[in-house]
């Protein structure tokens, strides 16, 4: 009888130990379990499983804000890409360049409007500033197998996914590492070594000309947990505008009519150009500086970072606080003094002159053109600074400066 009950004992013991082992064990299983539904489906299991929307919502606020990030917001052919290279040669630095790209080519075909693709930005945003480079795999056609691909928009654009842990060809240190040699010798990406990469840098900064205003992205920079500061470069519109249309002809068919004619053409109407009313709202907002701008935005023009690269951009790391990089340095010294004139190589190349890039329409536009967009875009021109050419003469004479200087503000 007492063997038996201290065999009773011994059974209640057992049970005690195993149920407290259970129950200290539950949130490491719920973590695991809810980080492979994060992973595999996280559209549609996280939101039937309360357990994993907890751990949602406890992962995201155990993220360390200290990494700081930067989101350069442009427009396309408004010198983002050498901006972007300027912040991609830090050594400290993981740069992505335009991964929305792949929202909008995966949404376009569901017919998404403008408000769903821009949620759907802003998530995808959020995500990869926590480094969760997994979550382009939603977008990426075709879609990775075993977190892999080689589909990542100008992944060679990126000297962070060249160089270890990432791909192990190349040192970090080589400067001079073309796009095609790095997707050649690097082969496929790996997107969890990737967010590795991400997570051992101290900053990190996404290039993107699909967000038209910094008003869409301001939840972004109203999560503290981000500690985002926005970098909107502008350019001169009629610089924009002659520039796309020598990159992309068949988007401009009248206005490449209009200059081999040199008569206007009939028909012709650029009032929904959004490129002079995104810059006009972006920058209103900008001069506004509400509550959840303020010390987290800055306003460059292209034409003062072209013509003194090395002065504007030490004015933006100061302002990002970021240290200014010899390689950083070195870079802009090889990659600004390059051909004056324009070729169709040039398309997507930053190693070029860029004080003459940035005043290389003057060249491509006749007079009539510019008066036409002087007038579409007054209201804006005349808030960055930029002044109206008043003859034919004047618009080819360089030594002509079509900008005032101006120290443009960061929101405080």
């Amino acid at each position: 009888m007492k063997c038996s009950r201290k065999f009773l004992l011994l059974l209640a013991l057992v049970y005690v130990v195993i149920q407290y082992v259970a129950i200290r064990s539950f949130p490491s299983i719920t973590l695991n379990i809810c980080s492979v539904l994060h992973n595999q489906n996280r559209f549609q299991l996280q939101q039937m499983d309360p357990a994993c929307l907890t751990y949602k919502k406890d992962s995201l606020r155990n993220t360390s804000p200290s990494k700081s990030h930067i989101l350069i917001l442009a427009a396309t052919r408004s010198g983002s890409s050498f901006l972007g290279q300027l912040f991609n040669h830090h050594s400290d630095v993981f740069y992505l360049y335009e991964p929305l790209n792949h929202i909008q080519t995966a949404l376009n075909s569901t017919h998404a409007n403008r408000r769903m693709i821009l949620g759907a930005s802003r998530d995808l945003l959020r995500g990869l500033f926590h480094c969760d480079l997994h979550l382009l795999e939603d977008y990426i056609r075709p879609q990775p197998e075993k977190h892999i691909t080689d589909q990542l928009k100008r992944r060679g654009a990126s000297k962070a996914l060249c160089s270890p842990p990432v791909c192990h060809v190349f040192s970090p240190q080589l400067v001079n590492v073309t796009e095609s040699q790095c997707v050649q010798k690097c082969g496929s990406l790996n997107l969890t070594l990737a967010s590795q990469s991400c997570q051992q840098r101290g900053h990190m900064v996404i290039k993107t000309v699909r967000v038209p205003e910094v008003s869409d992205v301001r939840d972004l920079l109203e999560d503290p947990r981000l500690n985002l500061k926005v970098i909107q470069l502008v350019r001169d519109p009629r610089g924009v505008l002659a520039s796309r249309m020598m990159t992309f002809p068949q988007n401009y068919p009248l206005m490449r009519l209009w200059k081999m004619k040199h008569q206007k053409p009939e028909g012709l109407n650029l009032t929904q150009e959004p490129v002079c009313e995104d810059y006009r709202r972006s920058v209103a907002t900008a001069l506004r500086q509400p509550d959840w701008l303020r010390g987290r935005y800055m306003l460059v023009r292209y034409e003062d970072l072209a013509k003194e690269p090395r002065q504007k951009i030490k004015e933006v790391f100061t302002f990002l606080g970021l240290n200014l990089d010899k390689s950083v340095v070195d870079w802009i010294k090889e990659n600004t003094h390059g051909r004056g004139s324009w070729s169709p190589m040039d398309v997507l190349s930053t190693n070029r002159d860029s004080a003459t890039n940035s005043d290389s329409w003057r060249l491509k536009l006749s007079y009539d053109m510019v008066q036409y967009l002087q007038t579409l875009c007054q209201t804006t021109l005349h808030e960055l600074g930029y002044t109206f050419v008043n003859s034919s003469e004047e618009l080819r004479n360089l030594s002509v400066i079509l900008f005032k200087k101006r120290n443009f503000w960061t929101s405080q």
